[in-house]
């Protein structure tokens, strides 16, 4: 799982252990680690959950991609969805989890455990 970073208006792909690097770097140069407990990181990120549920409440289901969507509400989704995702992250780091690795290991599972069906 990627993403990407923009660097003098060029996009980049971004890892998992490179965000990872970066919010360390982030909390370190602001004394947050004191506050990055595994409880509080949890906390925090179903805090974020809750505004990205926010987002959705009321418009039932949508179409994928968000066709009829503003640009300002996916902006706002994408922020609402990468809070979330550094939350995971740094919560993974400050529990010894390499995410990346947990990840492709639990689709590994998903795979033996729901086959595709043949047809």
């Amino acid at each position: 799982m990627g993403g990407e970073e923009i660097v003098e208006d060029k996009v980049v792909d971004i890892g998992l252990k490179d965000l990872s690097k970066k919010l360390e770097e982030f909390a370190k140069a602001r004394d947050w680690e004191k506050y990055h407990s595994p409880r509080n990181l949890l906390l925090a990120m179903v805090g974020e959950v809750g505004e990205l549920s926010e987002i959705f409440q009321w418009k039932g289901e949508v179409d994928k991609g968000l066709p009829n969507w503003e640009e300002s509400d996916k902006e706002h989704l994408g922020e609402e969805l990468s809070d979330v995702l550094l939350y995971l992250i740094r919560l993974a780091d400050m529990c010894g989890i390499d995410l990346g690795q947990a990840a492709t290991k639990k689709i590994g599972k998903n795979a033996i455990k729901y086959p595709p069906k043949l047809f």
